[in-house]
């Protein structure tokens, strides 16, 4: 008896193996860029949000979005995860000590610019009017 393919459509949607690999993942890699102090210009002193790690199927690659913490230049960005990139093979050794899976990941960093996205978008719907800005509280009391 052969196997059937699962309802929903798999290649878009991530399997829960892959989620869970990517999440472990993520909390491995902010820990070791937390711990490890790097000589590349673009990395050096530089906190490192990871938003997301997506896994391939077989688990054999991972994609990491990255970004610095509050730092929204688009080529501070791009630099970072060049950066990164550079310094992939290194982080993919000590990610092998800190996980356990079968395989260590390949990592391929790309800049994570989807803070950015949000907030033009926002701030283009409160130009149109569509969203109101969030009223102050302290302002909205009269009595004081």
């Amino acid at each position: 008896m052969s196997r059937k393919k699962r309802g929903h459509n798999s290649a878009q949607e991530p399997s829960q193996r892959q989620l869970r690999a990517g999440e472990l993942m993520r909390h491995a890699l902010v820990d070791i860029l937390s711990r490890e102090e790097f000589h590349d210009a673009d990395l050096h002193g530089v906190t490192v949000t990871i938003g997301e790690v997506r896994c391939s199927p077989d688990l054999r690659h991972a994609t990491i979005y990255c970004s610095p913490l509050a730092d929204t230049d688009p080529d501070r960005i791009r630099a970072l995860a060049a950066g990164l990139n550079r310094a992939a093979k290194f982080l993919r050794g000590r990610l092998g000590r800190e996980i356990d899976m079968k395989f260590t990941p390949a990592l391929r960093f790309v800049p994570d610019l989807s803070y950015d996205e949000a907030s033009a978008m926002d701030q283009l719907l409160r130009r149109t009017g569509l969203v109101q800005p969030p009223q102050d509280a302290a302002a909205a009391d009269p009595d004081d």
